[in-house]
């Protein structure tokens, strides 16, 4: 037998050709070595399921935090109208709605100047009653002259010190 490697012509100074699944974590020849090893389907399974898990998780924590945002509030109170007295009062009307008529809540009203700075503020105490929608109105007294009354917020979280409120 002739072998073009001059040897003996047994093969055993030839060395070892690289086989699929030989042992070998990657070959280092032909078409297998040039791409990537292609992962299981358990690798790319438990990939999925992670991923899937991640998006439900973040998908509930955003659906939790709009609700906050923006499911209806317990108290929400809503300028009607206002008028200017004097140049130092603003009368304000506005509607106060509530779930619970029998909660007592607060009010903050305000007046504003022209150059947009609040320039006066008041706090009013509606008491528990029977309606869920109650009509107000109180008068500011401001520092600059205003131009416009509104109601800047409402809360069932009512200060110890305010215990009376005079229209």
């Amino acid at each position: 037998m002739n072998s073009s490697d001059g040897g003996t012509g047994s093969g055993e100074d030839r060395p070892a050709r690289s086989t699929p699944g030989a042992g070998e974590d990657r070959p280092q020849s032909g078409p297998r070595a040039t791409y990537p090893v292609e992962r299981s389907a358990t690798s790319r399974r438990r990939w999925f399921i992670g991923l899937s898990a991640l998006v439900v998780v973040v998908g509930v924590g955003l659906a939790t935090l709009g609700y906050s945002k923006f499911a209806s509030p317990d108290v929400s109170g809503e300028a009607t109208g206002y008028q200017i007295v004097d140049p130092s009062t603003v009368a304000v009307q506005f509607t106060v709605t509530r779930n619970d008529p029998s909660q007592a809540v607060a009010c903050v009203v305000r007046g504003r100047s022209l150059d947009g700075d609040e320039s006066g503020r008041r706090e009013i105490l509606i008491p528990g009653g029977t309606q869920t929608q109650i009509g107000m109105r109180t008068e500011v007294i401001t520092s600059k002259p205003p131009v416009i009354g509104e109601v800047f917020g409402c809360t069932t979280d009512v200060p110890a010190y305010l215990t009376r409120s005079t229209p």
